[in-house]
């Protein structure tokens, strides 16, 4: 049957690492991904996380099936994360990564919704594939101000003011992905104000939670929408804050006017579920389960999600003092207001393949980093490499 089709093409980030691992050079970067690095290049196992998994293969006496939903308990644990408390006006299914969470959303936006999703400019480049596979329409609001490295403020709100009753709109809650540029509080104020006013829906991609500012001042945005009263969606993810990378641990909650409106949302998003992926995997949302409901993993585990995030932070600074130091035709400071794993470099698509082509440091096309790949051994070499780049 493939005899007359034509390849896929490769993913524009996934496909990146298939090709840096084929590229046999000694000094390559990858920077593409978004994976988080320690300083020895290394994507750790946290020690919270061994802790919990001792103990769950002590007491494990199963491989049965998880239910649709997943446990009650990682649903209450994961509300606690999000909103600080449990809401009784949501409902909350595990899901495999942010990814199936953002997958059912959209189903059931196709399904019920107004079949219109407006996205940012930019925004995730999987968001796209997922929501046009869903058979959703896709529209753009403007973001990222290139000039200024910053949010586009006045574009924003004035597309926010403009979208239809019932359409949907996909917001970055932290860490928004790739630009790096997140929302103030007032901002999140004046989002909030409008969704309540115009009546349109909101999906939440919360894949960073306590990698921008903290646990509890990174769901701001959640927190707005919450007190608004209007319908949303949270989409989570435990890859980045858990280090669950192939876990697949995610989750999809539902915000909902009532009680018995939630129960109705839990109701369809558990036959869509059972559609796309029947039950989700049970280790990863275990993990997170036990790490949550225990006192002490629970403080070991924050404190190391503190140290990651500060050696982002750091790594940040290092490469806007080590471009400015080479003198680079850019005002490099924008890098440290950034927040999260990501920064739009402001580098162009040339400038992007002569780092791949003869520097063996491969960044996505849009010029985003991931700052997370630096290291202390790599830092040099790539602030020599982007000077080059950019004054050639």
């Amino acid at each position: 049957m493939w005899k007359e089709i034509e390849a896929a093409p490769a993913d524009a980030i996934l496909g990146l690492t298939e090709a840096f691992k084929k590229d046999t050079r000694f000094a390559k970067v990858n920077l593409g991904v978004g994976v988080y690095k320690d300083d020895e290049g290394n994507t750790p196992i946290l020690d919270s996380v061994k802790a919990a998994e001792k103990r769950i293969i002590e007491i494990q006496n199963t491989k049965s099936y998880m239910p649709i939903a997943g446990e009650a308990a990682y649903g209450e644990e994961v509300q606690k994360m999000i909103f600080g408390s449990l809401c009784d006006r949501a409902e909350t299914i595990h899901t495999p990564g942010g990814t199936g969470a953002l997958r059912v959303a959209a189903d059931l936006l196709a399904k019920f919704g107004s079949k219109t999703i407006w996205v940012s400019n930019p925004t995730w480049a999987n968001h796209n594939n997922i929501f046009q596979a869903a058979g959703l329409t896709i529209k753009t609001y403007p973001y990222y101000d290139a000039k200024t490295k910053d949010l586009d403020a006045d574009g924003f709100f004035a597309a926010l003011e403009k979208i239809p009753a019932d359409d949907c709109v996909l917001l970055h809650a932290c860490c928004h992905n790739p630009s790096g540029v997140d929302l103030s509080t007032d901002q999140w104020k004046q989002v909030a104000q409008i969704a309540q006013k115009n009546g349109w829906f909101a999906l939440v991609d919360f894949a960073y939670q306590g990698f921008g500012i903290s646990l509890d001042a990174d769901r701001i945005g959640v927190d707005e929408l919450l007190k608004s009263g209007i319908d949303f969606f949270v989409a989570s993810s435990f890859s980045k804050n858990f280090g669950l990378y192939r876990e697949r641990t995610g989750a999809l909650t539902a915000v909902a006017a009532t009680p018995a409106d939630a129960e109705t949302a839990m109701s369809h998003m558990k036959a869509t579920a059972r559609v796309l992926y029947s039950n989700p995997p049970a280790h990863g949302g275990m993990i997170v389960t036990t790490i949550l409901k225990d006192a002490e993993l629970s403080k070991l585990w924050k404190s190391e999600l503190d140290g990651m995030r500060e050696h982002i932070a750091q790594a940040r600074a290092a490469l806007a003092e080590g471009l400015t130091a080479r003198g680079v035709p850019m005002d490099c400071s924008f890098m440290t207001r950034q927040k999260g794993m990501f920064s739009f470099s402001g580098l162009t698509k040339d400038q992007v393949n002569f780092l791949k082509e003869e520097k063996a440091i491969y960044i996505v096309g849009s010029g985003r980093i991931n700052v997370a790949g630096l290291t202390h051994g790599n830092l040099g070499f790539v602030c020599d490499a982007i000077a080059e780049a950019m004054k050639k």
